[in-house]
């Protein structure tokens, strides 16, 4: 059975995920899995690439830097699985997303870590750069992860909404009738603003379990400014990330709302997580979600969910049988296995992508 390795760097940029899966049918067994952090060096030079303050130099140094630790994941995955590297067909790598223009004149996505460096370090066939074919044809290039969704976790007896809480967040809408439409798109930030808040207010890279939040309260006037952004009113297909959702709009919906303490802050950026996320799902009575994400393991944020969706029924995709922390990598290793094998890895009725393609540029070993 062909294995398949799955790298994944998301908007929060607090680490690779690698995972090594055998797919059959419609499951997913993981082999290994492995996680390793960016150095802090390099995680402070990524976020300031993020932000235009980066010389093409920087760039391009970067892009070699995070390739060698995409490939380092890789082949410290291998090594815990006991596996050959020649079991391995391929590796799918999403890469280190700096700049996502999904909309204007000339609409551009940006992800670095060289995947000529991750074949050549590790002897493996690896396909990346996912995100292009689809915006070439007319699509958002996001988020690519509803159509893994649909091949691994449909039914025919219930609606199933999978809700990603990543740096953004994202929810896919999985109807039981197979004639109807998957709907998916990115609701705004989950732990992206939370994140740099926490950041740059003491220092820590994130907010451990919600505690720094759970010690503020909701500024309801805040909380329905930040409501106010015309992102959270635009209609599907929509995908966003740090571009727009990042420090500096923090700090400008907080200037006109001044003296409010830094925790409540945190614990209405919180809140706006939730609010987002509800107030675009499209029915909540009696529905499924299945959550997964970095967000998943936040007990605050999953509490105010579960507060704020009574009538439906929240729930971890471990339940659907994967881990919530791997469904990101199982899904790019999945792409790398559609890629090789001809088959498209987008959804239309979801990128808005004038048909489906087959996503992603190969490098072969």
């Amino acid at each position: 059975m062909d294995t398949w390795i799955g790298l994944m760097s998301g908007t929060s940029m607090d680490g690779i995920d690698a995972v090594l899966v055998s797919f059959q049918g419609q499951s997913a067994r993981i082999h290994a899995s492995h996680t390793i952090p960016y150095p802090d060096e390099i995680r402070h030079r990524l976020l300031a690439a993020c932000q235009n303050q980066a010389t093409l130099d920087e760039i391009g140094e970067l892009d070699t830097l995070t390739g060698t630790l995409f490939a380092q994941a890789a082949t410290e995955v291998i090594q815990h699985s006991g596996l050959p590297p020649s079991a391995i067909r391929a590796i799918g790598s999403h890469g280190q997303t700096l700049r996502h223009q999904p909309s204007g004149a000339s609409p551009f996505t940006i992800q670095i870590g060289n995947p000529s460096v991750i074949s050549e370090a590790t002897g493996i066939t690896t396909v990346a750069d996912f995100r292009r074919r689809d915006m070439a044809a007319g699509g958002q290039g996001a988020p690519l992860v509803p159509a893994f969704h649909k091949a691994f976790f449909s039914s025919d007896t219930e609606d199933r909404c999978i809700l990603n809480l990543g740096g953004i967040a994202n929810i896919t809408w999985i109807p039981a009738n197979e004639s109807s439409p998957v709907t998916g798109f990115d609701t705004g930030p989950a732990n992206a603003l939370m994140d740099a808040w926490c950041l740059d207010q003491t220092g820590l890279p994130f907010d451990s379990d919600g505690h720094w939040a759970s010690e503020g309260t909701v500024n309801q006037e805040l909380l329905s400014d930040m409501l106010s952004d015309a992102y959270f009113s635009r209609m599907p297909p929509k995908s966003t990330g740090k571009e727009r959702f990042n420090l500096d709009w923090v700090k400008t919906q907080v200037s006109r709302h001044p003296d409010i303490p830094a925790e409540d802050i945190q614990r209405t950026l919180l809140q706006l997580t939730v609010a987002s996320v509800v107030n675009q799902l499209p029915e909540t009575r009696g529905l499924r979600i299945y959550t997964c994400g970095g967000g998943a393991r936040n007990p605050l944020l999953m509490a105010e969910l579960e507060k704020a969706l009574p009538d439906a029924q929240l729930t971890l995709t471990s339940d659907l049988g994967l881990d919530p922390q791997m469904v990101e990598p199982v899904a790019f290793a999945w792409l790398a296995k559609q890629a090789l094998e001809g088959l498209p890895g987008n959804l239309p009725e979801v990128t808005g992508a004038s048909g489906p393609r087959i996503l992603g540029a190969i490098y072969p070993a």
